[in-house]
């Protein structure tokens, strides 16, 4: 396995449910007035966002490195009642074939990658748009203090950007940092920053 599969494999195999199993809100806000057609959601995990897009009438293929949260996410859509593809990736080696209305990349943070590695499965995930569909990245602007990847680098909605260096075909929809508290596992309460970018690939 590699390290990013050997990683994530250890963190979902730790406990029964790691997520909430609800959709993140920054997709939710972003994708709930589109109109449904294809989706890809990258680092899918236990299918909480994947689950949300195809009870909303999307066709979905979710993707994550962990063949445990796949299996999770696929029970998840069963006890849904919705269908999803699901395919097992390293992202920086493979990546699924075709294009989407939709890419969704949800707090894409890897303590076992580089931002190099981000910043290519970023740009592929761009080249995965069809014509007149979205790119949605949800990240992480800080880390809470708690936390032992505090200090992680986190990217901005500008870095990102940069790094993808998109064709004038693109225009950029929301370019946001949002504000949330948060609670620690010791009852911890702060504000917590997150970025969200969405982008439409023009026709």
């Amino acid at each position: 396995m590699s390290d990013a599969q050997d990683f994530w494999e250890s963190f979902y195999s730790e406990r029964d449910q790691v997520w909430s199993g609800n959709p993140n809100p920054l997709l939710v806000r972003e994708a709930g007035h589109l109109t449904p057609g294809s989706a890809l959601d990258i680092g899918c995990a236990e299918g909480g966002d994947a689950v949300w897009l195809a009870r909303r009438g999307w066709r979905v293929l979710g993707v994550d490195v962990s063949q445990v949260a796949l299996d999770r996410a696929r029970t998840h859509a069963l006890d849904a009642g919705v269908e999803l593809a699901l395919e097992r990736h390293d992202l920086k080696v493979t990546f699924p074939e075709g294009e989407y209305d939709l890419v969704s990349a949800q707090f894409l943070h890897s303590p076992v990658e580089e931002d190099g590695e981000r910043n290519s499965i970023l740009t592929r995930a761009a080249q995965a748009v069809a014509p007149g569909g979205h790119l949605i990245i949800g990240g992480h602007a800080s880390g809470p203090s708690w936390s032992e990847h505090k200090d992680y680098y986190f990217p901005t909605t500008k870095d990102v950007l940069d790094h993808l260096r998109l064709a004038d075909n693109w225009i950029v929809v929301t370019d946001e940092v949002v504000e949330r508290e948060i609670t620690g596992p010791e009852g911890q309460r702060e504000t917590r920053k997150d970025n969200v970018l969405t982008l439409k690939r023009l026709w």
